[in-house]
């Protein structure tokens, strides 16, 4: 049994240097043996096996990010459904009501987003009507009389 702080971290210390020295050890023998071939397919990007179409440079929807941060969202609120279940025996009544409450308020924004159409990625977007714009008309205006005899010139 180790009984020095040194002792105790020195497994760590081995197993993370040891780490370090296998990926220095794999990055240069690819480095070394692999061949150094460049073409047009090696310089083309790698689409999941599909041809790569189009400009990587274009817009998501809005609706991709929504999705994404309430995949987020839900996904660390399940994640605090494992210590519940941990100490569940012991919270006894208490906790169940605690988390059915919980799930109960996580479902109710899950229904909601859902009655919204976030969801929905079928559904085409809607564009809101903007209003028109105001044109000025800059053609030259007929001379005017001044108001006031100061303006005038003499």
């Amino acid at each position: 049994m180790p009984t020095t702080l040194a002792q105790t971290w020195f497994p760590v210390l081995l197993q993370t240097i040891l780490s370090f020295v296998i990926a220095a050890a794999l990055v240069t023998l690819g480095f070394a043996v692999g061949k150094r071939l460049r073409n047009k397919v090696k310089e083309t990007p790698y689409e999941c096996g599909i041809t790569p179409t189009g400009d990587a440079q274009h817009r998501f929807s809005v609706k991709f990010y929504l999705v994404a941060m309430i995949f987020i969202l839900f996904d660390i609120e399940a994640i605090f459904l494992y210590p519940w279940a941990v100490v569940f025996k012991q919270l006894k009544m208490f906790g169940f009501i605690e988390m059915l409450t919980f799930v109960i308020l996580i479902m109710a924004g899950f229904f909601f987003i859902w009655k919204k159409g976030v969801l929905d990625w079928a559904k085409p977007e809607e564009h809101v009507e903007r209003p028109v714009r105001m044109l000025l008309d800059l053609e030259p205006m007929e001379p005017t009389r001044p108001r006031t005899p100061e303006l005038t010139a003499r």
